[in-house]
Order: structure tokens, then C-alpha cells, then sequence
């Protein structure tokens, strides 16, 4: 079994489908506690819900706003926040994955073009010997496009910056650029 670390429904599609065509049914995780606001945070959140109903996924979440713990520890600047993240992240994911006894765990970061896949891996590759279950590594980056264009006729939820209060800032203010 893979325990697969979802960011948000609309990434999740093409990665759960992918998964699916090599023989891998993936249980969903939803572990986020860096998406700002609250009101970000649940619509994300229950877009998860609702995409995972209609595709008969497994479905678990760790249901925790965490934005005084995300800034206590990246700082008013947003220092090192990215690497925070998928450290907080997958972190969570693998420790659950080995809890469940899932084989291996993975994440639908991967198909963002916007992240740091070495990092990405680096945060992955220490989180799996820590907690001794092995990080599925794919590209999934081919297929953002067609998972974006699906979101939109599944009429779910499509988030305009990657969730932290930093980068909503970016999104909103382009100036105001912090890391």
C-alpha cells in the first residue's frame, strides 16, 4: 500500500491516476498545516473530500491549521519556508505510512512545476530512513496540465498560489517577493 500526501484535489489527479495505471491504489493523506488563511485551507481541504468521494479513494487526514506553528518556524520573513514545508510534510507522511504499514508513501508535490523536486527528494529520502518505509519517487510533472485542465471540468476548486501566507502574499503583491 502507498500512503500518497495530497496538497489538494487538483494535484492529486493525474498522480492518483497514474498510480492507478501501474497496478497502485493509493490511500490519500491530507496533512497541510501550511496553507493560509483558514478560509484557504478548507476550501482546499474539502474539495480533497469531495474528489475523493468521486473517485472511490481512501481517504485519511490529519485535520491541522497550523499557522502559528508555520510562523513560529519559518519567522516573520518566510526564511527557508519552501524546505520547511516539505520537511513539516513528509515528515508527517512517512511516519504514518510506517504506522499504517504501508509499503511506501508519496506526494502530489511532485507534479507541480513550480517545486523543488531535489528538495523535494532530499526531505523525502530522510523522512524514509527515519521511519524505515521506502519514498516512491515519481515525475509527475508531464501530466500538471491535463490534472489542471480535469479540475476545471470537475468544477473543484483550483487554489491561485501554493498556500502559504508568504506566497499568497507573492500572489497578490508581486513586490513583496521573500524568498
Amino acid at each position: 500500500m502507498t500512503l500518497l500526501h495530497v496538497c489538494c484535489a487538483p494535484c492529486s489527479i493525474r498522480c492518483v491516476a497514474s498510480l492507478r495505471e501501474e497496478g497502485i491504489e493509493p490511500t490519500l493523506f491530507w496533512y497541510n498545516p501550511n496553507i493560509h488563511p483558514f478560509t484557504e485551507y478548507r476550501s482546499r481541504r474539502d474539495a480533497l473530500v469531495d474528489y475523493a468521494g468521486r473517485v472511490g479513494a481512501a481517504l485519511v487526514q490529519r485535520d491541522e491549521y497550523g499557522l502559528r506553528a508555520f510562523l513560529a518556524a519559518v519567522g516573520p520573513e518566510g526564511a527557508g519556508r519552501c524546505a520547511h514545508c516539505y520537511r513539516v510534510r513528509l515528515e508527517e507522511t512517512a511516519r504514518r505510512a510506517a504506522a499504517c504499514g504501508c509499503d511506501s508513501f508519496s506526494t502530489t508535490l511532485l507534479i507541480s512545476p513550480y517545486q523543488d523536486h531535489e528538495a523535494l527528494r532530499a526531505a523525502a529520502g530522510e523522512a524514509a530512513a527515519r521511519h524505515g518505509v521506502n519514498f516512491l519517487y515519481r515525475d509527475f510533472r508531464p501530466l500538471f496540465r491535463a490534472g489542471q485542465r480535469e479540475a476545471g471540468e470537475l468544477n473543484l476548486y483550483r487554489q491561485k498560489y501554493c498556500g502559504c501566507i508568504f506566497s499568497e502574499e507573492e500572489r497578490y503583491r508581486p513586490a513583496a517577493k521573500t524568498v
